[in-house]
């Protein structure tokens, strides 16, 4: 499966869409760059919610491998949704070309850095890394493979996901979810947030056993994308997502103007509902405006 990022990642295409290795050739070299800028930490959330799913051809059974292919520094968090991944239990592989900064790559990357960080100075040295990439990957794989498969027989069991995400009580800076929990109750949930024209994921952890979360400190009039993500001990099921947008902040209405002399004057106006304080700017109108 192959995405690619700048401010909103794109899949290119999904782990099952091709079965041999001449076709994902083949679209490799069709494959058109995505300019922009550079939101790593947006771009594995992404990777995580829409790329790492059985309805996009992950197997529940197989190790979950990532490799980021950078040539810029991050203009988000990338090191947390990065975090998020590794914790659980997908492995990430860092390489850098031209400008990628190398403490980044180290921190994103999984253990043993001496195996999951690369860095070149061009896209043509990339050829150079394709031999040793490869017995890295499928080294790790087989070994992964073979420790938790005798650790932790898989057991798909029921329907993984929750179902029925409901968003209520929306204002301008909060929103109230509910959703109905899978069968097999999940050991926690990533609750993962962001605004959907760009901005950075911002993330909560609950316990399996919750179903509702109050969302707080939201920005008004913004479109959000909410994602929950159940996390068992070996897998992740569905996200469950949903979208919604913050209420504009209200305003102050039917000003009006009494007790005028010659120094002063007195404004009333009728409340905005929320607002805390009120900022009253006045100076002296240009001659001939209109009182």
């Amino acid at each position: 499966g192959l995405s690619q990022y700048s401010s909103d990642p794109r899949t290119e295409w999904d782990l099952s869409t091709y079965s041999t290795r001449d076709q994902v050739l083949d679209a490799v070299r069709s494959l058109r760059y995505k300019g922009g800028n550079t939101f790593t930490g947006l771009a594995l959330t992404h990777v995580l919610e829409q790329n790492l799913k059985p309805d996009a051809g992950a197997r529940l059974e197989a190790e979950k491998l990532v490799i980021l292919l950078t040539d810029g520094k991050s203009q988000d968090d990338a090191n947390l949704a990065a975090q998020t991944l590794k914790n659980l239990g997908i492995e990430i592989f860092a390489v850098g070309v031209k400008n990628a900064d190398e403490a980044e790559l180290r921190q994103v990357a999984s253990e043993p850095l001496e195996l999951t960080v690369y860095n070149v100075l061009d896209f043509p040295l990339l050829s150079s890394l394709v031999g040793k990439l490869t017995r890295v990957l499928c080294t790790r794989i087989r070994e992964k493979s073979n420790r938790e498969n005798a650790e932790n027989p898989v057991n798909s069991g029921p329907q993984l996901s929750p179902t029925d995400l409901k968003i209520s009580a929306v204002t301008s800076k909060s929103m109230h979810l509910t959703w109905s929990p899978p069968p097999r109750p999940p050991k926690k949930y990533r609750i993962v947030y962001y605004p959907s024209k760009g901005g950075n994921p911002e993330e909560v952890i609950l316990d399996g056993a919750v179903s509702s979360l109050q969302l707080s400190n939201l920005t008004s009039h913004t479109e959000y994308v909410v994602s929950v993500i159940p996390v068992y001990d070996t897998v992740v099921g569905d996200a469950l997502r949903g979208v919604t947008s913050t209420l504009p902040l209200l305003s102050p209405r039917s000003l009006r103007v009494s007790d005028l002399s010659h120094n002063s004057m007195r404004l009333s106006w009728k409340a905005a509902q929320g607002a805390t304080q009120y900022l009253v700017l006045c100076s002296a109108a240009p001659d001939g405006a209109e009182d």
